[in-house]
Parts: structure tokens; C-alpha cells; sequence
């Protein structure tokens, strides 16, 4: 995302706990649960994209309190990434998406569906097929429109610079359902692998999910599985393209890309 910023223009800061650099952005060393970093970070700063501590059942006890200071050190446009499964008030991130708009008057709230990169990148998804050609989930046959981390991205410039903010927020998805069948289908076809999709209950995907987390977080991943299955991600928006002037990039198509970079990186 900060390429597209810096690809308009704007000047960066990039912010992670370990300042790794970014092309064109100055990097700072960011950490939720460090108040100490959080000064140099908002540095001259008026608008920021928030993306919350990973395997947090309670993100909003450690957000809350930097955007209270954002709002006072002159940032007046905050985006929040959140997820299509968890609406305002709705648990975790949930809580800070309901606070949202009364900290700040200019403010988004991105809701994307699951990541395509959830099976081409470092996910546990993408591990166990490269690992054992399976998925595992307690999702069953519902359908989710998995989105592409880079249409979430370009939907996020759009958020943070677009003349008027949208002060909402954008449920961000691919153009097609898919059940994670459909997924491991699309998997062998491309990568010429079999991979196939094992379903798991609930009870067995949180068992499986706590040995890698808190046993709180795992069941608030496991609850989204289990709405999955209920048919709650089962819908395309035309967020991408309404947006930024593009249709998302189909799952198929990501595949082929993620196949064509690896070959690329031998």
C-alpha cells in the first residue's frame, strides 16, 4: 500500500515493529504495546491506516488509547482494516470499528473478505497445502468471495486520499464465491498438485488453531469458520471497481501469479 501512497505523491511513514524499509516511505519502528514508539510514528502525520495486533481477542484496549492520541497530535482521517466477519461493536476489532467515527470526523472502515494470499503466502492454509495438499477447515461447503490483498490495498489509497472521505465502511471482496472445495479445485488445476479440502468440526479446529495461539483468539477464528459455513460470506460487492476504476483480480488469476513469481525467485 505504501507504494500506491508514494505513487501519488504522498510522503510516508511506515510503521512495524521491526522499521523494515519500504520503497520510497521512511520507516519507524511501531509497536501496539510499546506507548514509547508511538509519538515518533505520528510525527507530522494526518491521516493513518490501522492494522490491528495480530491475535488479539482485545485489540481495542491498546487501539483506543493511540487514537485518542493520534486525534490529539493533529491526524484527522483514520483507516481502519477490519473484516467483512465482524461488523461495528462485533467482536475484537469490532470494538474499534464502533469507536471509530467518534474519535475522528474523517474516517473508513475496510472490511475485506478472506485473503486470496491465505493459501500462497505464510498462512496456515498455505503451509498445510504446500506441506500435505490439504486444507482444513470448519468452514464446509459455504462460499466466501476471497479477496486479493492488493485490491485491498488500492481500495485502502482511495480511503485515505480521496478528496472526500467515505466515512463508512467498505466490504471489500473478489468477483466470485468460492467454497474452499472450489479453492482446492482451482489449486490442482494451476499448480498441477492435488490439493484437496478436509472438513473439520468446530471443536477440532480449535483445538488445532490453539496450538499456534491463545485459546481465545482460536475461538474467535473458529466462530468465523463456523459462520462461513453458515453462508454469512457468501456475497460479491463492486467495492474494487467502484472504487478504483478496475475490477478485483480473480482467484484463478492469482494463482497463476503467485505460481509465476515463485518460478521467478528459483
Amino acid at each position: 500500500m505504501a507504494a500506491g501512497l508514494t505513487a501519488h505523491g504522498h510522503r510516508v511513514r511506515a510503521a512495524s515493529r521491526r522499521a523494515a524499509p519500504v520503497e520510497g516511505a521512511t520507516a519507524v519502528r511501531f509497536d501496539w504495546y510499546d506507548p514509547a514508539t508511538h509519538e515518533e510514528a505520528l510525527r507530522d502525520a494526518d491521516r493513518v491506516y490501522l492494522v490491528p495486533p495480530l491475535a488479539s481477542a482485545d485489540p481495542a484496549a491498546v487501539m483506543l488509547p493511540f487514537l485518542e492520541r493520534a486525534r490529539a497530535a493533529g491526524v484527522r482521517r483514520a483507516v481502519l482494516l477490519s473484516s467483512s466477519a465482524i461488523p461495528a461493536g462485533g467482536p475484537a476489532v469490532g470494538q474499534v470499528h464502533q469507536a471509530l467515527p467518534g474519535l475522528f470526523d474523517e474516517w473508513a472502515v475496510l472490511r475485506p473478505s478472506w485473503f486470496m494470499q491465505n493459501f500462497t503466502g505464510d498462512h496456515m492454509h498455505a503451509r498445510s497445502i504446500r506441506e500435505q495438499g490439504v486444507i482444513l477447515t470448519a468452514a464446509g461447503e459455504g462460499r466466501v468471495a476471497f479477496v486479493d490483498a492488493d485490491d485491498i490495498a488500492a481500495v485502502a489509497v482511495h480511503a485515505l486520499t480521496a478528496g472526500r472521505s467515505p466515512d463508512t465502511d467498505l466490504v471489500v471482496t473478489g468477483p466470485r464465491a468460492l467454497s474452499h472445495t472450489e479453492v482446492a479445485a482451482v489449486l490442482s488445476e494451476v499448480t498441477g498438485r492435488a490439493v484437496v479440502h478436509r472438513r473439520l468440526t468446530y471443536e477440532q479446529l480449535c483445538d488445532r488453531l490453539a496450538l499456534g495461539m491463545p485459546r481465545e483468539f482460536a475461538t474467535v477464528l473458529a466462530d468465523l469458520d463456523r459462520a462461513i459455513a453458515a453462508g454469512a460470506e457468501d456475497r460479491v460487492t463492486d467495492t474494487v471497481e467502484r472504487l478504483t476504476g478496475r475490477p478485483p483480480r480473480d482467484f484463478r488469476a492469482h494463482v497463476e501469479r503467485a505460481l509465476a513469481r515463485e518460478a521467478a525467485a528459483r
